[in-house]
C-alpha cells in the first residue's frame, strides 16, 4: 500500500441478483489529484464509489482508501470522505445555513458556527444563507451540496455526476473550486459524462459494464486507443454513415460534419474512393486529431455486457 495513493484497490467486485456490476476493478488515485471516472449509465461508477466510501460491502477485492482497509475500516473512511450523490440529498424545507448546521451536528463538529460561516463564504453562499434549499436553482444546490461535503474537512471527495443538469457557467465555477481544493491537497474522484470536464482532470478512468477499459492522462488514453480520425464535410453524409457502419468503423455526426474513426490500418479516404468514387469526390475529407469523445464512443461500442 503506497502512502502517496488516496485510493489503492485491486480486484474490486460487486454483484446484485447474480449480475456482476463491478468486475475485478483495480484503481489507484494519487493524493491531491483530480481523477475523472467516466462511463455510460449503468457501467458501475456509482457502485464503485459507494464501495470506496464504505456504503456498500465488497464481494471480492482488497485495498485501502486514505490508508484504511476498505473491508474492515469503513467507519474511519466515512469520517474522512466527502460524498456528493447524483441527487440533491439535503432538506429542501430548511435554509442553506440550517442545512449546513444540521450536517455539522451529524458529524458532531466543534465550533459549528465558524465552520458553517467558512463554508458559506468559500462557496459564495453567504448572501443566500437564509434562502430555502428547495427554492435554489441546480447550480446553487450544487454549491450547497459541496459546502456540506467540506464541513468536516475531508481528505477525499467522491463526486457522483455533480454537474448533471447544471448550466455551463455553474459547471465552470464548480470546476474552478474543484481544482482549488486539489491544490489544497484534497483528492477528488469525480464521475462525469461531459468530455470538457474529463479534459480538466489530471487522470481518467473509463469503465463500461463494470470493467475498466482505459486509464491514464487524457493524452495517454487517446494514444492507447490507437484510433485515426477524419472529418467528412459535404453532401450525402447519411450515405457515408451507412457505408462506414457496414465496414464496421465508427461514424458520429458532429454538426455539419461526420467524424469517422478506426483502428484499422486502411486509409479511409482511399477506401471510400474505391467503394464509391462519385461520393468520395463530392466530399472534403481531412485528417483530424482524435479526441476524447471519439475514444469513449469507440470504447462504448466495443464493450460487451457481462451477465453472470
Amino acid at each position: 500500500m503506497s502512502a502517496d495513493l488516496a485510493i489503492d484497490v485491486r480486484g474490486l467486485t460487486k454483484a446484485f441478483g447474480g449480475r456482476t456490476v463491478v468486475d475485478n476493478i483495480d484503481l489507484a488515485v494519487p493524493r491531491g489529484q483530480v481523477c475523472g471516472f467516466l462511463g455510460p449509465n449503468g457501467s458501475g461508477k456509482t457502485t464503485t464509489i459507494r464501495m470506496l466510501c464504505g456504503l456498500l460491502e465488497v464481494d471480492a477485492g482488497e485495498g485501502t482508501c486514505l490508508g484504511y482497509d476498505i473491508r474492515h475500516e469503513a467507519r474511519r473512511i466515512k469520517l474522512r470522505v466527502g460524498y456528493m450523490t447524483q441527487r440533491f440529498g439535503l432538506y429542501e424545507d430548511l435554509s442553506i445555513a440550517e442545512n449546513l448546521d444540521f450536517t455539522a451536528r451529524v458529524y458532531r463538529l466543534d465550533n459549528r458556527k465558524q465552520r458553517v460561516a467558512d463554508a458559506l463564504a468559500r462557496l459564495g453562499l453567504t448572501s443566500r444563507k437564509a434562502q430555502l434549499a428547495g427554492t435554489l436553482s441546480g447550480g446553487w444546490k450544487q454549491r450547497l451540496a459541496l459546502a456540506a461535503c467540506l464541513l468536516h474537512e475531508p481528505e477525499l471527495l467522491l463526486l457522483d455526476e455533480p454537474t448533471a443538469g447544471v448550466d455551463p457557467k455553474a459547471r465552470r465555477d464548480f470546476w474552478r473550486e474543484i481544482h482549488a481544493l486539489a491544490a489544497d491537497g484534497i483528492t477528488v474522484l469525480v464521475s462525469t459524462h461531459y468530455m470538457d470536464e474529463a479534459e480538466r482532470c489530471h487522470r481518467l478512468v473509463y469503465i463500461s459494464y463494470g470493467r475498466i477499459l482505459a486509464a491514464g492522462t487524457a493524452p495517454e488514453v487517446i494514444a492507447q486507443a490507437g484510433l485515426r480520425t477524419w472529418a467528412v464535410h459535404g453532401p450525402r453524409l447519411d450515405a457515408v454513415l451507412e457505408l462506414v457502419e457496414q465496414r464496421g468503423w465508427m461514424a458520429v455526426p458532429f454538426g455539419t460534419s461526420l467524424h469517422v474513426s478506426s483502428a484499422d490500418p486502411d486509409d479511409f479516404p482511399r477506401w471510400l474512393m474505391e467503394r464509391d468514387p462519385a461520393l468520395a469526390q463530392a466530399l472534403r475529407i481531412e485528417r483530424i486529431a482524435t479526441g476524447l469523445e471519439d475514444v469513449f464512443i469507440a470504447l462504448t461500442q466495443d464493450a460487451r455486457d457481462t451477465v453472470n
